[in-house]
């Protein structure tokens, strides 16, 4: 799974602008006038990084307001700021002048979604973010959302700077969304309104207006102009003929993409995209091909799905950054995740569909609606928030539902019923309810909770169930680096497959029960060991040992211990590789092991020597026995023993690699010196034979003694 940075996507964007700069702002510019204190006002202008110059040229002082259409913040501030636009842009300065001409001020507001890197350089951190702008320096910045009086000081501030003494003492501003002032709407009440304005629509009958998509929410229920103001669009280009609403996948077909399609459909939209890149010539793409279509008859009306030819889009494909064909990513909003499941048809739509979920955005729940999710999900992110949580924290949720399609669901609440189920009291506040047991995100300051990696590698080690199905697709994920206490189970017989799950189930929360009061006592353990030695320190009155005592951290470090989590298997399905691996048959019963799968062993019996059942008292008692350093009962090993040899030999030099090659470097040296001793003693430079030898105690040569 890979998030982007929006490289990718303006890798894209440069192809497309090149081809066709036209298209990118359909979506953008037709939006209706609406009509404030009985005047038509133009749409807010919506500013572009190619018109951002020409903004600032055209303006003496200009305020943009950069915003995300998604952002929750971002939709509660925008009928503020509108009416604030409205109200500005209706008065009359000196009674009769233009308020836009007579003060060189204007409005503005840029999408932060489809410019993030644009914002980012302008140094926008979290949205909504309101800037005010004097011959195209900034000057004053405000963060999140400003009530109207705030801003209004603000802007009135900057006026009387402009034109002393053209500004009214006291001003009466509206409430936000209304159609006027409150004086102006005690005269023409709603009905009036609407009244006087029909004849003008029959006078405008005859001109086409459609519905466009609006990149602001709609502020409040004020009466729309079907006529059409002008203003500035700061460098956007000439405007087409609106689009309607289009209903997503209409056709159910894949529709190919070349790298202008791209960039006008996916990178500049919001819309759900799920595409696959291929290639014409690669096999496994060709097999998959029949899977692709079906899934976009059964995804008409409700996902996009697409299809890029590699081949002939070979920058697009490089921009992408692939390892490989097929690669399958979806796609919103400038981000995306890659597709890493099976490729059959069932495994599509199953993913398809919960992406088609995500794209409703982040539900928020309360404590009804709650109990109904966890009757039909087995794993639930919530995230807590109040009043007082941020744009920013916000901002940071909304990157992670990307990354948990096909694995979790994330919802957010602030109801006071979760927050006393769940104990809590700081917000925000982060855990994952599995089977209704909470596991919580520790870290809690500001910065640990927007920290989108930190964040998400939490989610990655608890968004498996309590106890899940081993598939092709999860094995590594389950297996690797853990203890497993895999239940071999028959799916086929429902009455013994249900009870088989509730045992291991029973035996899971018992198991994660005493292994948080083993880690509760240990820590409190060190913890009494510390006060012992600050109270020895103090009692002596050795000011340095109590500084080295008060310093002492409680590691609770446990990465040297293996996590034992439990999942089971469908033995049917997969009967021939238990029978090959673990020498057991699922017509023989149901059976449960425990699996290190990193050292190639595993237990089948308890320390009786009866083979392990889906049962409490069966599991909980051999996991103890197993878990212990060393292990009570004897492994079996699901290799050769002369695999094993060779397997710990390549396991010691990946775990060990500096030491192995010592050690590998002092054999060589040691081999070479012995047989150089043992060549040195076969060769010699002369030899003394039998006649030549010396005399023993002073004998000579013939066997009288020598003085």
């Amino acid at each position: 799974m890979r998030l982007s940075n929006l490289a990718f996507a303006l890798g894209a964007a440069a192809v497309a602008v090149a081809q066709d700069p036209v298209d990118n702002f359909d979506e953008y510019d037709e939006r209706e006038n609406t009509i404030f204190n009985g005047e038509i006002v133009p749409p807010l202008p919506l500013l572009t990084p190619s018109g951002w110059n020409s903004a600032m040229e055209d303006s003496k002082y200009l305020v943009v307001k950069h915003y995300s259409p998604y952002c929750g913040h971002c939709q509660e501030f925008a009928p503020t700021f509108q009416t604030l636009y409205e109200y500005y842009w209706t008065s009359k300065p000196g009674g009769t002048g233009n308020f836009t001409e007579f003060y060189d001020f204007r409005f503005g507001m840029i999408n932060c979604v489809a410019y993030q890197d644009f914002c980012s350089a302008l140094g926008v951190s979290a949205w909504p973010t309101t800037i005010f702008f004097e011959d195209g320096e900034e000057i004053d910045k405000f963060k999140g959302v400003k009530d109207m009086k705030t801003l209004s000081e603000r802007i009135e501030k900057i006026l009387n700077t402009a034109k002393p003494g053209s500004r009214p003492a006291t001003i009466e501003l509206p409430e936000p969304g209304a159609a006027g002032t409150a004086e102006y709407l005690k005269a023409n009440p709603p009905a009036k309104l609407v009244k006087d304005k029909a004849k003008d629509e029959v006078k405008e009958k005859d001109t086409p207006t459609t519905t466009a998509n609006l990149a602001e929410p709609t502020v409040g229920s004020k009466p729309k102009a079907t006529s059409k103001a002008t203003t500035p669009s700061y460098g956007a280009p000439p405007k087409k003929a609106s689009k309607p609403s289009v209903t997503p996948n209409i056709n159910g077909t894949s529709i190919p993409l070349t790298a202008e399609k791209f960039q006008r459909l996916v990178t500049m939209t919001q819309d759900p995209w799920f595409i696959k890149f291929y290639a014409p010539w690669c096999h496994h793409c060709q097999a998959m091909a029949p899977n692709w279509e079906q899934l976009a008859k059964e995804m008409k009306g409700r996902l996009n799905i697409g299809e890029v030819n590699c081949d002939a889009e070979s920058r697009l494909c490089k921009d992408a950054r692939l390892r490989g064909y097929p690669t399958i990513l979806f796609f919103k909003g400038g981000e995306r995740v890659e597709y890493e499941g099976l490729r059959g048809i069932g495994d599509f739509v199953n993913y398809a569909e919960k992406a088609v979920d995500l794209a409703s955005g982040i539900q928020d729940v309360d404590i009804k609606s709650f109990k109904a999710l966890e009757e039909k999900e087995e794993v639930i992110f919530v995230y807590f928030y109040d009043h007082a949580t941020t744009s920013e924290d916000f901002l940071a949720l909304e990157r992670f539902p990307l990354s948990l399609i096909g694995r979790a669901k994330l919802v957010k609440t602030q109801d006071p019923a979760m927050f006393e189920r769940f104990k809590i009291t700081t917000w925000p506040r982060l855990l994952v309810s599995r089977e209704g047991r909470p596991t919580y995100y520790n870290p809690l300051t500001p910065r640990e909770m927007r920290d989108t990696h930190l964040v998400l590698n939490w989610m990655k080690s608890v968004w498996l169930p309590l106890i899940p199905e081993l598939t092709a697709s999860n094995a590594r994920e389950i297996m690797d680096g853990k203890l497993v206490v895999l239940g071999i189970l028959n799916r086929e017989d429902q009455d013994s497959f249900l009870s088989a799950k509730r045992e291991m189930k029973s035996a899971a929360s018992e198991w994660m029960d005493k292994q948080i009061q083993l880690f509760q006592l240990e820590r409190q353990d060190l913890r009494d060991a510390k006060q012992l030695r600050i109270e020895e320190a103090e009692d002596r009155g050795d000011q340095r040992a109590l500084r080295a005592a008060k310093n002492i951290r409680i590691n609770m470090d446990r990465s040297d211990r293996k996590e034992v989590t439990f999942a089971w298997v469908d033995g049917t399905f997969w009967q021939r590789w238990l029978r090959t691996t673990y020498g057991i048959d699922i017509k023989d019963g149901e059976r449960v092991i425990i699996n290190d799968e990193d050292n190639r062993r595993y237990w089948d019996q308890t320390s009786t020597g009866n083979y392990i059942v889906p049962s409490r008292t069966s599991i909980l008692e051999t996991i103890n026995k197993v878990t212990a350093s060393p292990p009570k009962i004897k492994p079996k090993l699901t290799i050769s023993s002369i695999e094993k040899v060779f397997f710990d030999i390549r396991v010691t030099f990946t775990e060990h690699p500096y030491l192995s090659m010592g050690c590998i470097l002092g054999i060589a040296f040691g081999c070479a010196s012995w047989f150089r001793g043992r060549l040195r003693k076969g060769r010699g430079h002369f030899r003394l034979d039998d006649n030549a030898k010396a005399p023993i105690l002073g004998a000579n040569t013939n066997g009288a003694k020598v003085d």
